[in-house]
C-alpha cells in the first residue's frame, strides 16, 4: 500500500524508523504521521472514549475530530494524525482524560 516509486519522494525519507506502540516494536517510513504508522502495521484501535468507552481511531485525518489522540513519550492528548513519526518514539493508547490540573495548583 506504499508507493514505492515517484519523483517526489526522496531517497532519505525511505528508510524506515523503530517506534514502540504499547510496548510492542514496530517499524515506520521516515516521514509517516503516527496514525499512518499505527495503521500501516494493523493497528486501527488508537484507545477509547471516555465516557462511552467506544473504541477511537483514525477519523477526519487533518486534526479537527481529536478522535485519533494518543499518548506520546508520556505526552497525553497528541493528535495522531498530525504528528509524524520519530525513531524510538513510546506511542501508547489514550484512554482517559489527562492530568492537567494536578500538582501544585489542582486538586
Amino acid at each position: 500500500m506504499y508507493i514505492k516509486d515517484h519523483p517526489i519522494l526522496k531517497k532519505d525519507n525511505n528508510h524506515e524508523v523503530t517506534f514502540f506502540y504499547n510496548g510492542t516494536t514496530l517499524k515506520a517510513k521516515h516521514g509517516q504521521t503516527i496514525a499512518g504508522a499505527l495503521m500501516a502495521n494493523g493497528i486501527k484501535k488508537f484507545g477509547i472514549t471516555r465516557k462511552l468507552q467506544q473504541s477511537r481511531g483514525l477519523y477526519c485525518a487533518n486534526g479537527r475530530c481529536c478522535s485519533c489522540f494518543v499518548t506520546v513519550n508520556g505526552l497525553e492528548h497528541v493528535l495522531s494524525c498530525m504528528t509524524l513519526i520519530e525513531d524510538g518514539m513510546e506511542v501508547n493508547p489514550n484512554s482517559g482524560d489527562p492530568d492537567v490540573r494536578r500538582g501544585e495548583y489542582g486538586n
